[in-house]
């Protein structure tokens, strides 16, 4: 490991101008690309104390040994740079999107004397039309064999055009009319090519001259009672408008447009990008990538943006790119833009109308294309075996943990403090083990207490359990059993499954703490780590190994350490975990969310015994309000239909004793409501905003 300040150039060396730098390791392999407005001030954030810096940066700053820049111009050169020096050098802490397909693309290739029809993939050839991308081959070749109804161009091999051209005989499409026959002389090639840019005019969007012609066509053939020619002319333009269906018009504007969006995690960004030609969608691609490097939303899209566009000039270029942020600065880069367009292109954020709704879409696709990347890579048997031999690396436990439990707490300023517990066996969710916990010892806000009386709930039950049944003997170790399910990994590894009769309940039923883990995960960093290893010592368990992931740095924390475990980036055993946290804060804020909705709901009338919905709705609707029945009589409360006298009189008693709440406030006016209605009816919203952040930063939020 490299120290920065060995090789940090000295003051003054470094200009205050715009730029390129590369940062190289020992061997002198470039690392990491970047550019800069100003790179004196640019690259001073790289050598600053390594605690400051993200952990991303600070890997790469301590794995360069070297940096070096580039003056430029201006930002827009140094954009163009950095694009090339990235394609050239490839370097490993820079962002790069792993296309997830080889794209398909129609072609039609202009650049020779008679331009043919075909399917390309890979890189562009000069002087060759392309439309798309599309998502399958077949959908290319279903369109093209619509339209040579109406434009019969060249679809065939440079072979088999040379051979039909010296046995003076057509290919099959050449006799059934779907090809011109150039190869034989039918058409001359001023004709073909003009046939050829007709094709691609209508592909481009220029539909309605070609329908308007063949239906005017149409008309007077029928008008000279030529009917057979009438009915080819009608079936060219089913042919045609079949063709155009394909792709439905989403903007009804007609507009050239490529809509990007951006889903992504602490680790992982997927891209999608629709593109719009003519209003209509005539192609989608998509990519995924690490985030090797700390960043933003809107520098995700300047790295697409680069991607897609950096080899590609004039009207592959769209007018308008719209994106879900803007890089920073957006001019350099929509400069850049237009200059590859030789255009004026405007690239902005969507905020209404049918662009908007679009992007929505767009943004939908990005976000499962991001949920399938991750449960493709999840599923697989020897990614989560790597996982799991990654944790018990890193942790330096003695085998692979079968069995991992994680806890998280979640409340909203301090009320309605709840616990989750989850449990992934075999590196996949038992969703039939999660448990939930109310934090009943104290009141108030407070993790790590909170943490320690779960833990401490959650295995005194197990060690009640383990005495209970006495299905473990002394110098057994708990962690050894594989669940209640046969576990594959533990039967290779030959550990013996215990009796059912000691895993299940009398009705055979599992037993919900029956089974201990290999490892305890908590939500959070030091502190929660420390409070579950408190609570473990204090049961005198020792045979459970502990860690916590705090999730603003990922880091893994171990008890009694001071600094954290690091894992790599690209560590299955980390994305393993990873998810895992977020499964057992998205279990804790569920019922967190589900206990605050019921308290809103509260009544006083819940406490009346054998009072059930019916009739308390039927005295709300008879009376209008909490407020009025509370001053109803008891002969008032009995003439509602299903209320009796002892009863009613239940219900006075009820709301005599219940405290009534102050009156209704509109939180945007500060106006006093009418008080029909008891500010404790009201439901609270279930779209509150929530925070996944570390506890001192998620005070005054529900977590």
């Amino acid at each position: 490991m490299a120290d920065p300040s060995s090789y940090r150039p000295r003051p003054g060396e470094i200009p205050d101008s715009p730029g390129v730098y590369r940062f190289r390791d020992e061997h002198r392999r470039v690392i990491y690309v970047g550019k800069a407005k100003s790179l004196r001030q640019r690259l001073a954030n790289y050598f600053q104390d390594l605690a400051g810096l993200h952990p991303r940066t600070r890997s790469m700053v301590t794995t360069a040994a070297s940096v070096e820049w580039t003056v430029v111009s201006t930002e827009v050169e140094a954009l163009q740079l950095e694009y090339s020096w990235i394609k050239e050098y490839d370097p490993r802490f820079n962002v790069k999107y792993r296309d997830d397909k080889s794209y398909p693309y129609l072609a039609v290739t202009m650049n020779e004397e008679f331009p043919r029809v075909q399917v390309m993939r890979g890189h562009k050839r000069k002087g060759v039309r392309y439309f798309g991308p599309y998502a399958h081959a077949w959908a290319i070749r279903d369109t093209v064999d619509l339209m040579l109804r109406v434009f019969p161009v060249r679809t065939c091999s440079a072979g088999v055009f040379k051979n039909a051209a010296r046995t003076g005989r057509p290919c099959l499409l050449g006799y059934i009319g779907k090809c011109s026959a150039p190869c034989v002389g039918r058409i001359s090639p001023e004709d073909h090519r003009e046939l050829a840019e007709e094709f691609c005019d209508f592909m481009a969007g220029r539909t309605g001259t070609y329908l308007r012609r063949l239906e005017r066509r149409m008309a007077e053939a029928a008008e000279e009672m030529e009917y057979e020619r009438a009915a080819r002319l009608r079936d060219d333009i089913g042919a045609l408008k079949k063709a155009m269906e394909k792709n439905a018009v989403v903007l009804a504007d007609a507009t050239d447009a490529d809509l990007i969006a951006v889903a992504e995690d602490e680790l992982e960004a997927a891209v999608q990008i629709f593109h719009v030609r003519g209003g209509r969608v005539r192609g989608q691609r998509g990519w995924v990538t690490d985030k090797v490097e700390e960043i933003t939303t809107g520098a995700l899209v300047e790295h697409a943006l680069q991607q897609l566009y950096g080899e590609e000039t004039g009207d592959a270029v769209p007018r308008e790119v719209l994106v879900p942020a803007l890089p920073d600065p957006v001019e350099p880069v929509q400069e850049w833009l237009t200059g590859r367009r030789g255009a004026n292109v405007s690239l902005r954020v969507p905020q209404r109308g049918d662009k908007k709704a679009l992007m929505e879409t767009v943004q939908r696709n990005a976000q499962q294309a991001l949920v399938l990347h991750k449960t493709k890579r999840a599923s697989d048997l020897t990614t989560r075996s790597r996982a799991l031999e990654e944790i018990s690396d890193a942790l330096g436990l003695d085998s692979a943990p079968l069995r991992i439990e994680c806890y998280d707490i979640s409340h909203l300023q301090g009320d309605d403090v709840v616990a989750s517990m989850v449990v992934f066996e075999d590196g996949l969710a038992r969703k039939s083990e999660y448990r939930r916990f109310q934090i009943k010892g104290f009141a108030g806000q407070d993790d790590v207490r909170s943490m320690h009386e779960v833990i401490t709930r959650r295995f005194r039950r197990y060690l009640a359990e383990k005495e209970r049944t006495g299905e473990w003997t002394d110098g057994e170790e708990p962690g050894a059993e594989p669940g209640a399910q046969a576990d594959p990994g533990a039967a290779a590894a030959g550990l013996a499954e215990p009796p059912a009769s000691t895993l299940t309940e009398d009705d055979g039923r599992p037993k919900r703490f029956a089974y201990p883990p290999q490892l305890v995960v908590v939500d959070g960093g030091a502190p929660q780590v420390a409070a579950a290893q408190r609570a473990l010592d204090e049961l005198g368990i020792d045979d459970i190994a502990v860690c916590g992931l705090a999730k603003r740095l990922e880091e893994v924390w171990l008890p009694g350490d001071d600094d954290p475990v690091v894992l790599p980036r690209t560590s299955e055993g980390l994305y393993l975990l990873q998810r895992i946290r977020d499964e057992a804060h998205r279990f804790a804020i569920t019922y967190q969310r589900t206990k605050r909705a019921k308290r809103f709901r509260s009544s006083p009338l819940d406490d009346v015994p054998g009072l059930g919905e019916t009739r308390k709705q039927a005295l709300i609707k008879h009376f209008g309000s909490l407020k009025r029945l509370r001053s109803a009589t008891i002969e008032q409360i009995c003439d509602v239909p299903g209320i009796g006298r002892k009863t009613a009189e239940t219900i006075v008693a009820a709301l005599a004793q219940a405290v009534p709440g102050g009156p209704a406030v509109n939180t945007a006016t500060g106006e006093i409501m009418d008080d029909t209605e008891e500010p404790g009816q009201q439901t609270g919203s279930p779209g509150e905003p929530v925070s996944t952040g570390a506890p001192d930063e998620r005070r005054g939020q529900e977590r």
